[in-house]
């Protein structure tokens, strides 16, 4: 099957909700389009994987930055939303945005996420070594079981490498087999976490050691600079943790009724999430044997279960962090997966036509769940004898999807404002004949928040912070990694972008509908 014919609408050849040859194997329900966002977030996760560095550097009151970064990512999901429901196709980031503002910005945003979502991989990856050896001290391989199993150890981060290239391989592997095995398996996952982080919480509110006064207060801290600087940096983790919400938009092509069903998913994976991280975070704090011994900042959460609950409950919550762990990397590897087809399926990828086949028999993405996994490996190797490494990866992944991110939001205000007197974005209906999700009205104000927001996070998180980018103090390279990975990323893919206009030519999208009833041009292709 050609490129062209692939990609033409034609009647008995496309699916009616993208316009696109159904090549993708349709297995994802409503709950499983739900669980890839809220693995991809995944509250145990990374909350247990970055609360140590927030509270070391903000103390009791980094608390405070989780509420700032959800209110500002709920607007962006409620944009989002609304061009799910319009357009519910595979690498939502880089159709939404080519649509609303053509595909040289597109392909730049969905170049940008690529490469954030597979760098998000490897950084998933390594939370295994925040769980396991605490769970059995038999998991710290490199060193033996006396080792300091720390990430920011040599013999933590050299173990952490080992984990996550072993949790590579197993992702990779379902991703590759059946998308309803991957539906099936995150699913099973988000129902363990969910369960897991609710007994935690409610365990922890029953075991107060102090009142919520202290969410008041910087006890706790580690450093000694100005504090609105440091709480500024401990927002790291809120902003790590709040992302992926749109992991659902990237599965629309194998949702079922993905017009209805898509835009609800997104807002729900982030509510959920939003609300069951702050909780855990609150009680957390309440519940820490000590505030200021040192352990909270060095060991995180992993250290209040053990210490609050005892080494045989705490076991068993780390266990369902251990399958909570495992889902979000597997949601993130599929995202990335899909984006990447997504893109070689408009020949817009390098070596698109390896990376754009899909297997007749798995209908899954094979070449391009292999990419993500090789290259979230070789994310994880750059590590080895560099433990300060993992915290700067962490903030460098969140500032490129942010940067992806407002790659969308920024062209939609555009696009309202140039429409706002003709109705703004089109109607339509889903497949029951109810009306697409919309902001209407609300819709400019709510979008010119969400860019400003995103504005002030990027450079809130690509700024040099030697706490974030240099744990050493010794590497200058590493203090400014995140601007140089993310010039280097940008520079890299428009260099590849005019070469491919120069061979082929402009990358030209196929008109969508809507909706079956109501046609819509695409924007400035």
């Amino acid at each position: 099957m050609t490129s062209t014919a692939r990609r033409l609408q034609t009647a008995g050849s496309t699916t009616a909700d993208s316009g696109y040859t159904q090549e993708l194997h349709r297995g994802v329900g409503s709950f499983s389009s739900f669980a890839a966002g809220f693995s991809f977030v995944s509250i145990l996760t990374t909350v247990f994987q970055l609360f140590a560095l927030g509270f070391g550097l903000g103390g009791a009151a980094f608390f405070w930055t989780w509420p700032v970064v959800f209110a500002g990512q709920l607007l962006v999901a409620l944009n989002f939303a609304q061009l799910a429901a319009r357009w519910p196709i595979a690498g939502a980031i880089f159709q939404w945005s080519s649509r609303l503002a053509g595909t040289v910005l597109g392909w730049l945003t969905g170049w940008t996420m690529v490469i954030g979502q597979v760098i998000t991989v490897a950084v998933a990856a390594i939370a295994v070594q925040v769980v396991l050896p605490a769970i059995w001290d038999g998991f710290q391989i490199v060193g033996g079981p006396a080792a300091d199993p720390s990430v920011t150890s040599p013999t933590g981060a050299a173990n952490a490498i080992v984990l996550g290239l072993i949790m590579l391989v197993v992702t990779t592997t379902v991703n590759i087999l059946s998308v309803r095995l991957m539906a099936r398996i995150t699913s099973f996952g988000v129902v363990v976490e969910i369960v897991g982080a609710a007994v935690l919480i409610v365990l922890l509110f029953l075991l107060p050691q102090r009142g919520p006064a202290v969410l008041f207060s910087s006890v706790g801290r580690v450093g000694t600079e100005p504090y609105v600087f440091a709480w500024l940096a401990s927002s790291l983790m809120a902003a790590y943790v709040l992302v992926g919400f749109d992991s659902a938009g990237e599965l629309a092509e194998e949702t079922h009724n993905p017009r209805r069903t898509t835009p609800r998913t997104i807002l729900r994976a982030l509510l959920f999430s939003g609300l069951g991280g702050a909780l855990l975070i609150v009680a957390a704090i309440l519940a820490a044997p000590s505030l200021t011994d040192g352990n909270l900042s060095s060991y995180g959460l992993s250290y209040v279960i053990t210490a609050v609950l005892g080494d045989t409950v705490g076991r068993l919550i780390l266990c369902a962090v251990a399958v909570a762990v495992f889902a979000c990397t597997l949601a993130v590897q599929t995202a990335g997966a899909r984006m990447m087809y997504s893109m070689s399926r408009e020949r817009a990828f390098p070596f698109h036509r390896f990376v754009g086949r899909v297997s007749p028999r798995t209908g899954t993405p094979v070449v391009a769940s292999l990419v993500v996994g090789v290259g979230a490996a070789a994310a994880l190797l750059v590590n080895l004898g560099q433990p300060a490494v993992f915290t700067a990866l962490s903030s460098i992944c969140i500032a490129m999807l942010y940067i992806a991110y407002l790659g969308v939001t920024a062209p939609l205000l555009v696009t309202r404002i140039r429409r706002r007197r003709t109705g703004g974005l089109p109607g339509g209906v889903d497949e029951d004949g109810k009306r697409l999700f919309t902001l209407g009205r609300w819709g400019i104000p709510l979008n010119v928040i969400a860019v400003a927001f995103q504005v002030g996070m990027i450079v809130n998180l690509m700024w040099p912070r030697p706490e974030i980018y240099d744990l050493s103090g010794k590497n200058i390279l590493l203090q400014w990694s995140a601007l140089i990975t993310i010039g280097l990323t940008l520079a890299i893919g428009g260099g590849y972008l005019w070469l491919r206009h120069r061979s082929h030519g402009p990358i030209v999208l196929p008109h969508l509908p809507v909706t079956a009833e109501t046609p819509i041009i695409a924007v400035a292709d």
